[in-house]
């Protein structure tokens, strides 16, 4: 298989994840609430609410897996659009730019208490 059509099943996997996950999480939130709801709708096409969420959690894994693959198959574009805009501190700027999204990744695990 090429890369181009690898990149092209990649990319079209990670927007049906990506609609999914969407869709899931407006499932959660409004057709299936947490806590107790008057007509006790826990259940959605016969899964549970847990059913749903833990469903939601493997698609936002596979999301992340996808997305790591997406920004590999188009590192050099990464780096010659980084170079145009950045210039000589291209290398810096993707530095900070993977260091502020470990910052946010660490305080989002401190927070939901992950780790």
């Amino acid at each position: 298989m090429k890369k181009n059509s690898i990149k092209y099943v990649v990319d079209v996997i990670l927007f049906v994840d990506m609609c999914s996950i969407a869709m899931i999480g407006l499932l959660l939130a409004f057709i299936i609430p947490d806590g107790r709801t008057g007509r006790g709708a826990r259940y959605f096409l016969g899964l549970h609410r847990h059913d749903w969420g833990n469903i939601h959690l493997y698609l936002s894994i596979l999301l992340l897996l996808l997305l790591i693959i997406h920004i590999w198959f188009n590192w050099t574009w990464v780096v010659q659009s980084s170079k145009r805009y950045f210039g000589r501190n291209w290398k810096n700027a993707l530095w900070c730019i993977s260091g502020a999204w470990i910052v946010v990744l660490a305080v989002a695990c401190i927070v939901l208490k992950i780790v």
